[in-house]
């Protein structure tokens, strides 16, 4: 069976699995997705995270390494190259089309230099792209005080905080086409139409931030999913928090209604992919293109572990909620509906595009090409995926066992390697302190650039995200098969978590793991 002759791949963002009814959710309407899995698409049951969370996760798509285990927040380093870099040199075009902040900020450089073409359409989340309220007050009001945002992250470091950019932003969404979301949708499916005449050899990628928070739609989305109407300010910023109703932070009623925001999200994102997939019947392009549906993480939207309700990313171990994603790839000349069961990961994507068009990239890469599991000629490619978030749990499983081990000791060592020293952007938040004399020069696996691979030690200002002197001890370890809730932490049971610490010093020797994570997680390595 020949390669497909071009690459479409859509990544939204927070796509819950469970919560698209081509995976058996019933709770919101997802129609598009829904027909695509069942009339063009593999619908793949075992896929997971790796590096997390966002712009992590890229780097696992685009840059097919991952990079949790050395740094915080994935920008492409000195050392690496974009599968976009490749396919340049291999003379297939690219384009990137995006309302996702996080790649023009910080933290996230050069992902899209290396695309042929790239539209960034602003005012989604954190973008800065106005100063001012629309002075007309022809667009969208702006919400009171973006609520939770406000009163969480200034009760979280003692600070007040003004006006949210997404206030100004969406008072100039003079409907539902104006916001980002749809126009990323549309400026995709325009390009899909009026562009591919024109090249023989393409890869698209859309990177939709959708159904990422904020969870703000315009009528006729708007309480889609409520029980009754909603009174008083919509809470369109969902608490990153273990225990919010036990805690009080939010009642029933506003966690309802702040899961039915999510879910009218989903269900308008679902609506205007539906443009993509009409402009790919236009230009018959299922016959020579593969299409690839995927996402970077979920959300947790109260999701009960351990005997908390889960809000958001917080510092937990990537349940299933989160951390088991969906994928829905269409390839030419395989009969759509079809279900694969083998085990995959993000970083297997890359492998995927690669393959097709027989690229490579200068950098060590950990992914595995999907081509034979989507036209039968295997049917397993790995034994065992892992994933995580800088300084937090690292976790492995075979598909069926997850094990996620936690630091031990202090939390320490970790270093950060990077040349680029940036993490998450932070809005005000102390930021990253600049390396020090501490500092020294090091070497990935696979290169011979020198990095630099910054220590640190209990009282140091840690980057975003990384939490380990807090985690130390707090290993899980669950069997899916029989425990899909994961409801049962099986730690301490002696043979199942002997072979999954084996497995997870087996995955970290093979990705050449800097030594000091074995020591971090109490591995002895």
């Amino acid at each position: 069976m020949a390669m497909p002759t071009n690459v479409v791949v859509v990544l939204l963002d927070s796509l819950n699995r469970h919560l698209l009814g081509c995976y058996g959710g019933g709770e919101f309407d997802t129609p598009n997705l829904d027909r695509f899995a069942a009339e063009r698409a593999t619908r793949f049951t075992r896929h997971v995270t790796g590096s997390l969370p966002c712009m992590p996760a890229r780097h696992d798509i685009l840059c097919g390494a991952l990079d949790f285990l050395w740094k915080p927040w994935g920008s492409i380093e000195l050392w690496e190259e974009p599968i976009t870099a490749p396919l340049r040199r291999a003379d297939v075009t690219t384009m990137l089309v995006t309302d996702h902040p996080h790649l023009f900020e910080s933290g996230g450089e050069n992902y899209h230099t290396d695309f042929f073409g790239w539209d960034y359409l602003r005012g989604h989340e954190g973008d800065p792209w106005r100063t001012h309220p629309d002075p007309s007050f022809v667009g969208t009001p702006a919400l009171d005080g973006s609520h939770f945002w406000r009163q969480q992250l200034g009760a979280a470091v003692g600070k007040k905080f003004g006006v949210h950019p997404y206030d100004r932003s969406r008072t100039f969404f003079r409907n539902e086409e104006n916001y980002p979301g749809p126009r990323t949708m549309r400026a995709a499916s325009q390009w899909l139409r009026e562009a591919t005449p024109h090249h023989d050899r393409f890869f698209l990628f859309v990177d939709e931030f959708d159904p990422h928070e904020p969870f703000d739609t315009p009528p006729p989305w708007t309480g889609r999913y409520e029980d009754e109407p909603w009174q008083g300010e919509r809470i369109i910023w969902p608490p990153y928090a273990v225990g919010a109703r036990n805690k009080g932070l939010l009642d029933e009623r506003q966690a309802r209604h702040i899961r039915a925001n999510y879910g009218a999200k989903l269900s308008m994102i679902d609506h205007w992919l539906g443009e993509v997939f009409a402009a790919l019947d236009q230009r018959e392009l299922w016959d020579t293109t593969a299409v690839i549906v995927c996402t970077d993480h979920g959300h947790y939207l109260g999701e009960e572990r351990a005997g908390s309700d889960i809000w958001g990313k917080p510092a937990v171990p990537q349940y299933e909620p989160l951390g088991h994603t969906p994928l829905l790839i269409h390839w030419p000349g395989i009969t759509g509906g079809g279900v694969n069961d083998a085990l995959t990961t993000n970083v297997d994507l890359f492998a995927t595009i690669a393959d097709v068009f027989g690229v490579s990239v200068e950098q060590q890469t950990h992914g595995k090409s999907l081509t034979r599991l989507l036209t039968g000629k295997a049917t397993a490619i790995r034994e065992w995926a892992i994933g995580g978030v800088y300084g937090n749990w690292v976790q492995v499983t075979d598909g069926r066992m997850k094990y996620a081990r936690a630091s031990e000791g202090d939390g320490f060592p970790l270093s950060m390697w990077s040349n680029r020293w940036s993490t998450m952007p932070l809005g005000g938040l102390p930021a990253l302190p600049r390396p020090d004399d501490r500092a020294v020069l090091d070497r990935m696996p696979g290169s011979s650039v020198p990095v630099i691979r910054q220590p640190f030690r209990a009282g140091d200002l840690l980057p975003f995200w990384a939490g380990s002197p807090r985690i130390v001890g707090q290993h899980h370890l669950y069997d899916l098969g029989v425990d899909p809730d994961e409801r049962e932490n099986r730690v301490g049971e002696v043979a199942p978590e002997r072979r999954m610490l084996e497995m997870l010093r087996a995955a970290l020797d093979e990705v050449e793991a800097p030594r000091e994570q074995g020591l971090r997680l109490g591995l002895g390595r």
